[in-house]
């Protein structure tokens, strides 16, 4: 038996290039040309054809390796009676085959060059060159325009198959008569592409494609740099980048970058290259997007101008505490994504206050200090039972949402170093007692800096009490991902009318704030007016 090793061909890179498909399988009587592998690397996916008839002994790589010119890639047992002939030798062209090929023009022009040291002004066809076997390719960017000044190599169009994007280069230096091809068209090839004047026709190197006839499918005619010194050596195939241009010069990007950036909209004329020649990567085009989305000045949101505030008088900068910017971070980033409904209502909590006055002598046996947090803590836990819309998170799929079988219920805390919303967890399951112990515990964790962060996490809903500062009413922010939260300002007795008179009731103003994506008005409206009748009637909030 006789074996072969097939290794990877120059790919026009010393980087490594991600194997993204084996073709074959051990076992398989391959013909020429046939593919074994697809390789990517940062500028084109190309395709290793066979060039030996023969049959897979084994496969010496999978996907997602990478590897380098000269990797071995299969072993072909090539004794092997494939029907057809070895055709190695005549696969791979002799130098003088080369040469040959390096000397046939991929342009045309329209007068023969001038004599040695001539500098007439010549016109020259620059047509769609070899397209390995594609009937037709799409132009999916014009890089000159009539008029403009081209050097040797510059890229004129840019034209893609449906497996890679390669830039045409400009077989010569001067002006661009006209442009026949418009982005978007479909082109053949041959078809003109430009005419472009040169005043030193006599010292144009033509530009030169080595095809192999399989690969070509992948690269669509893939040019070296177009240099006298690369000219004068035997072709090979390498990758070229694209190029676009810019008001500020030239910006280079392969193949997979210009998916990329054309799946997410970005573009590249914007993104800065920090890749050789100033080359864009995909490294280059996510940093870009991150910075946009982070950047507020370019979500469309204006930034607030920077002011010397010493100006004006004697100022002192503070920075701000850990807990503070978390806050403000948070608030900012629910304030943004959630649409903000707010609804408001007075409950009457008369009765509940004479029943927790009463209470005051129990609490103060026990150690605990009875306030009406509490009390509306549990109405809240019940609330979230009776109405389970408010007790959900949205996924961030946009498609779903996660129903929630317990109840934790946050509580806003005002601490020196900024607000903090620690949990009571299970406060359905809990008595006024239990949770009257929690709220003190975790009020005095969180001014004395002790607050851990579960004791922070889980929660369905959150209450935001004012107590005794005061106010009529707020909107609160919905504390994300959470999708709604009550917000208790400071209650005071008002005239209620009870169908007869006017009476004294202390009233509680309640402002309840939801998501309008997870919660619509209704469902609000139920929880909301559900949540005044616990409070008023005390029915579950008593404390025995």
């Amino acid at each position: 038996m006789a074996t072969q090793t097939v290794k990877v061909p120059d790919i026009g890179t010393d980087d490594a290039a991600e194997v993204v498909e084996v073709c074959v399988s051990v076992g398989d009587v391959l013909e020429l040309e046939q593919s074994l592998i697809v390789l990517e690397t940062d500028k084109a996916s190309v395709e290793v054809p066979c060039h030996t008839v023969g049959k897979v002994i084994s496969i010496l790589v999978n996907e997602g390796d990478q590897i380098k010119t000269g990797a071995p890639i299969i072993e072909l047992d090539t004794s092997v009676d494939c029907g057809e002939n070895s055709a190695e030798e005549e696969s791979q062209p002799t130098q003088e085959q080369h040469a040959e090929a390096s000397s046939e023009p991929s342009t045309d022009t329209t007068e023969a060059a001038p004599p040695p040291g001539g500098k007439a002004a010549e016109s020259f066809e620059v047509k769609v060159p070899d397209l390995g076997g594609a009937d037709s390719v799409e132009v999916i960017e014009i890089s000159v325009s009539a008029g403009d000044d081209v050097s040797e190599g510059d890229s004129l169009i840019v034209i893609e198959t449906d497996k890679a994007s390669v830039d045409v280069p400009s077989p010569v230096s001067g002006k661009v008569v006209s442009v026949s091809l418009s982005e978007g068209d479909s082109v053949k090839e041959g078809q003109l592409v430009c005419m472009i004047s040169s005043a030193a026709a006599g010292e144009v190197n033509e530009p030169q494609v080595d095809t192999p006839p399989k690969a070509a499918e992948q690269t669509a005619a893939e040019i070296p740099k177009a240099t006298k010194e690369k000219a004068s050596q035997p072709a090979q195939t390498h990758s070229a980048a694209v190029t676009l241009p810019d008001s500020q010069g030239e910006v280079y990007a392969g193949p997979a970058v210009r998916k990329l950036a054309r799946q997410l909209g970005v573009d590249l004329k914007k993104v800065k290259g920090t890749g050789p020649r100033n080359r864009c990567t995909k490294e280059d085009l996510r940093k870009y997007v991150r910075d946009l989305i982070a950047d507020k000045s370019s979500g469309g949101i204006p930034a607030i101008p920077d002011i010397d505030f010493s100006k004006f008088g004697s100022v002192k900068k503070v920075k701000l505490s850990k807990i503070h910017r978390l806050t403000a971070s948070n608030m900012q980033r629910s304030w943004l994504n959630v649409p903000h409904v707010t609804q408001f209502d007075d409950a009457d909590i008369s009765s509940l206050e004479g029943y927790r006055k009463s209470k005051k002598a129990d609490a103060e046996q026990r150690g605990i200090k009875i306030s009406p947090v509490p009390f509306i803590i549990k109405a809240c836990a019940l609330a979230l039972q009776k109405e389970p819309s408010f007790n959900v998170s949205l996924d961030s799929d946009g498609e779903h949402m996660y129903q929630k079988e317990y109840v934790h219920i946050g509580m806003a805390v005002d601490t020196p170093a900024g607000l903090v919303v620690p949990v009571i967890r299970d406060a359905d399951k809990k008595s006024i007692w239990e949770i009257a112990e929690d709220v003190a515990g975790l009020a005095a964790k969180g001014r004395d800096g002790k607050l851990t962060p579960r004791d922070m996490q889980g929660g369905c809903f959150t209450v935001s009490s004012l107590g005794a500062i005061g106010g009529q009413g707020f909107t609160p922010i919905v504390n994300a991902p959470e999708v709604g939260i009550l917000g208790v300002s400071k209650a005071s007795i008002k005239p209620w009318w009870n169908g007869k008179e006017f009476e004294p009731r202390q009233m509680l103003p309640l402002s309840l704030s939801y998501d309008h994506r997870a919660v619509n008005g209704a469902n609000a409206g139920r929880f909301l007016t559900y949540l005044v009748e616990v409070l008023q009637s005390l029915d579950g909030l008593t404390l025995e």
